[in-house]
């Protein structure tokens, strides 16, 4: 398939949340001519028995794992929205990110996406790649294709509230300095935030700024 129709498998017409699907990945598998993977790993969302109206999830694991897991999360009801925004680097380049792995398994999990069957309206699991903010170089060589996630790269607390989702369940070792920032302002809202190691229950947290980030905003 061609990355138009890859896309089209996690964007498809009517569906709820899509409008943030980032492009990227896609324009990138017929440019390199990208293939599935052959190790792919089925994963269970082992921290979650059944779907949940009021819930949406952020995958925020290595960016293979995040795709496997959101495929296990389909299967249950979730709509897996793929946010990756790394660029790649040229032919026989090296690259602080490895965006391959994401845009080749990218093509493995549309193979099985395109076989469930979804609620239009389905809440979403939206994809990150824990290595995105990923700067440091050996080598000057080396190209930078880290990445932040920002808060227009997802849709407002008040469309989350308004359609109904009150909680955000985080998978992941730690949230990240980029989705912390965006997820602050969720709970300001009052929307939830849990994290979970993808295997444990989730547990309910409260996000926090550190003095260096109320330093940056001259709060004290």
């Amino acid at each position: 398939m061609r990355g138009k129709e890859i896309y089209k498998i996690y964007a498809p017409n009517g569906a709820k949340w899509i409008d943030w699907v980032r492009p990227v990945p896609f324009v990138a598998i017929d440019t390199y001519n990208r293939k599935a993977i052959v190790d792919w790993v089925d994963r269970k969302a082992m921290f979650l028995k059944s779907y949940q109206k009021d819930t949406a999830i952020f995958i925020d694991l290595p960016g293979k794992e995040s795709i496997e897991l959101s495929i296990g999360l389909a299967y249950i009801g979730y709509r897996p929205i793929p946010i990756f925004n790394g660029t790649d680097e040229q032919l026989g380049s090296q690259a602080t990110t490895n965006t391959y792995f994401i845009e080749s398994c990218l093509i493995n999990g549309s193979e099985k996406l395109k076989n469930i069957k979804l609620e239009n309206d389905a809440n979403p699991a939206f994809l990150l790649d824990s290595y995105r903010t990923n700067r440091y170089r050996a080598k000057e060589s080396v190209f930078d294709n880290s990445w932040d996630l920002y808060k227009q790269d997802i849709p407002s607390p008040e469309y989350f509230k308004q359609n109904g989702i009150t909680k955000i369940i985080v998978v992941g070792g730690t949230i990240q300095k980029d989705l912390k920032k965006i997820l602050l302002k969720f709970q300001e809202k009052g929307i939830d935030i849990y994290i979970t190691d993808g295997y444990t229950f989730p547990k309910k947290i409260k996000l926090t700024k550190t003095m260096k980030e109320r330093l940056e905003k001259e709060e004290i």
